[in-house]
């Protein structure tokens, strides 16, 4: 059930515009150098996204101040996201409404965190060319509501284990 329950947070918590990836369930990792190893990998797929957007959107010159407060809220947003799922991949012996309030922790940081990114994007997108709105809202717009935002094969659905969910 906690499984589940870190899979759903997961999939709720990374969807929109945040880059969170952890390894894969079956992948074994030392106690000792899971820590900076994971902060390393989520740190790299956080600058990987960002890169990946980058030259998705064709970013110009005029629009880098822009862009870069883009980028840091994405960072920030990340690096949140990424604490908070430490802590409840930590935690143990939770009681049920425990559970519930750290689940509820992590939703309300991605709701902050999507409000903040929202409010760095708007003028961003505002100083898109007519070809850099198209290309963001193809990058950022999925088909049926679902709002996961890969780099590569944008749109495609990613398998149910599946544990890594970028923007």
């Amino acid at each position: 059930m906690k499984k589940a329950l870190v899979m759903l947070t997961s999939a709720l918590a990374m969807s929109g515009a945040f880059a969170q990836t952890s390894a894969p369930a079956s992948a074994p990792v030392s106690a000792a150098a899971s820590a900076p190893a994971a902060k390393a990998g989520h740190e790299r797929n956080v600058e990987d996204r960002i890169t990946y957007l980058h030259t998705q959107l064709k970013i110009t010159s005029a629009q880098e101040s822009q862009w870069n407060a883009f980028a840091d809220v994405m960072r920030n947003n990340g690096e949140t996201m990424g604490q908070l799922f430490k802590q409840r991949r930590d935690a143990t012996n939770l009681s049920a409404v425990d559970d519930m309030k750290q689940y509820a922790t992590i939703a309300q940081a991605h709701a902050d965190g999507m409000k903040k990114l929202v409010d760095a994007f708007d003028p961003l997108y505002s100083s898109f060319s007519p070809e850099q709105k198209k290309l963001a809202d193809a990058t950022f717009h999925q088909p049926g509501g679902e709002h996961r935002h890969h780099g590569k094969g944008a749109g495609k659905q990613a398998p149910a284990d599946e544990a890594a969910v970028k923007p």
